[in-house]
């Protein structure tokens, strides 16, 4: 399994072989490869990875399940935040338990065909977030985007990052600011490196610059993506996120989070069930490994914070975009998205 080490970009595009598990679950603690769609996918990937080196060596269906099991077990203790990861290896339990496989070799090849399905639907997903956020204007607009959400996030198109192509290719895209995202500079590193790469116009600024821009009248909209939505539509996302949302509501631009259906975490009643992943003080001491703060300086460092709901105008995802979040207005929603899967049409509610 190859993967793009992105704490090399954008000096360097260094690939990673991953010929273990455990190399899978260190590039995914280390932020080799980040952004929930990314780390689900690629940890579909590592559950296979696992399962196919068991049945290489004769294993049992026995067997293979009991390897997918402990690859599962090892990459779910990996990232706490994003609930993609956890839905996936869920959804591949379903797989590697299935009854009716009579080989090890057939079971590993069963749950290699469920990742890769997996990674197909996220490239679809993606790019229907991204059309219908771009629905969502009529004219060239300035977007505000933070973190990264891009092709490095997720499987080749895009949460966030995704609307702001479409919205490019369709010609309404006037341009884009991107944070930084200090520490880890993902908008910086990467954000910046997906633009330059399909000339996409951009500006990139300091988080602190945000609100001086509000301010001018320079930004339309903001949109951000998630790693987890409460069933109230309080939103889990990169730190600094809250702060563009309360920033936004006081100078009336529109907020919005685009992210896959599956980012809902319907067992998580509000942001306070949301855990929040603490990353190590050297990612906030010091930047590409140079130290910027005398040595013993004691940090804080929460990975993501959690937006309030009625600071969110509307939830963009592959089924439509949903305004005004709220407990009674995703339950439908999802309840909708299950008659959908029956025959019912997509559209905003």
């Amino acid at each position: 399994m190859r993967l793009l080490d992105q704490t090399r970009l954008p000096q360097a595009q260094v690939w990673l072989t991953c010929r273990q598990v455990e190399d899978v679950a260190e590039a995914i603690r280390q932020m080799r490869v980040r952004g929930a769609p990314a780390i689900a996918v690629a940890a579909a990937f590592g559950v296979a990875l696992a399962a196919r080196q068991a049945a290489a060596k004769g294993a049992t269906v026995a067997a293979v399940r009991a390897a997918a099991a402990a690859a599962s077990q090892e990459l779910a203790q990996t990232r706490p935040t994003a609930v993609q990861l956890f839905a996936v290896l869920a959804a591949l339990r379903q797989v590697w338990e299935d009854p009716g496989v009579d080989s090890g070799q057939a079971l590993a090849e069963h749950i290699t065909r469920a990742a890769e399905r997996l990674a197909k639907t996220d490239s679809q997903v993606n790019r229907k977030i991204g059309d219908w956020g771009a629905q969502l204007f009529d004219r060239p607009v300035r977007i505000l985007t933070h973190c990264n959400t891009g092709a490095l996030a997720t499987v080749e198109y895009g949460t966030a990052l995704g609307v702001i192509r479409s919205l490019h290719r369709e010609g309404k895209l006037a341009g884009v600011w991107v944070d930084e995202t200090r520490p880890f500079l993902q908008g910086a590193r990467l954000t910046a490196f997906e633009l330059l790469q399909e000339n996409i116009p951009f500006h990139l600024i300091t988080d602190s610059t945000a609100a001086v821009l509000m301010r001018a009248g320079q930004v339309d909209a903001v949109v951000v993506g998630a790693d987890r939505i409460a069933v109230n539509g309080d939103t889990a996302n990169k730190i600094g996120t809250y702060g563009l949302a309360v920033l936004c509501r006081y100078h009336g631009i529109p907020f919005y989070v685009a992210a896959p259906m599956a980012t809902i975490d319907p067992s998580a009643a509000n942001g306070q069930a949301i855990p929040i992943e603490e990353r190590a003080a050297h990612e906030v001491t010091e930047v590409l490994g140079q130290p910027i703060a005398p040595a013993g300086t004691p940090v804080w460092h929460p990975a993501f914070d959690v937006t309030p709901a009625d600071l969110i105008t509307a939830l963009i995802t592959e089924h439509g975009v949903l305004a005004r979040p709220n407990e009674r207005r995703i339950r439908d929603w999802l309840a909708l998205q299950d008659a959908a899967a029956a025959g019912a049409g997509e559209g905003d509610v």
